[in-house]
């Protein structure tokens, strides 16, 4: 498996780990409604909840552009920094989000996004 495939994976757990966060950051969690709860938090598990949330949206095209990205053979190098760096983006976003740190978590955002964009072009890079 590639590094960009092992991404992909990591990508996938972010969601939910920014959910535990959120559910240990709050009293009363209830396993019954756990939507219910969620809906309710306030503060820095709120934001924790919403970087689940985001985290979610932002899965599908990353993992589209990274197996794109290979079906196209484009360069590996090229494919495994853009998924790195998307990776690290996705962290330090959900981090961010927490801290309420409103202009670094678009930044990184916007890196991340970038990243996901460079996968869809790579292949064509090498032509």
């Amino acid at each position: 498996m590639t590094f960009a495939y092992w991404c992909v994976l990591l990508a996938a757990l972010l969601p939910i780990i920014w959910v535990g966060i959120a559910k240990t950051g709050a009293d009363g969690y209830d396993n019954h409604k756990p939507r219910i709860f969620l809906a309710n938090l306030k503060d820095w598990p709120q934001r924790a909840n919403w970087a689940q949330i985001n985290a979610y949206e932002a899965f599908p095209p990353f993992a589209a552009g990274v197996i794109i990205a290979h079906i196209v053979s484009a360069d590996q190098l090229i494919i495994d920094m853009l998924a790195g760096i998307f990776l690290v983006a996705r962290i330090l976003h959900g981090v961010f989000y927490i801290q309420d740190k409103a202009t670094l978590r678009s930044a990184v955002w916007s890196l991340g996004f970038m990243c996901i964009i460079g996968l869809f072009l790579a292949g064509s890079w090498g032509m």
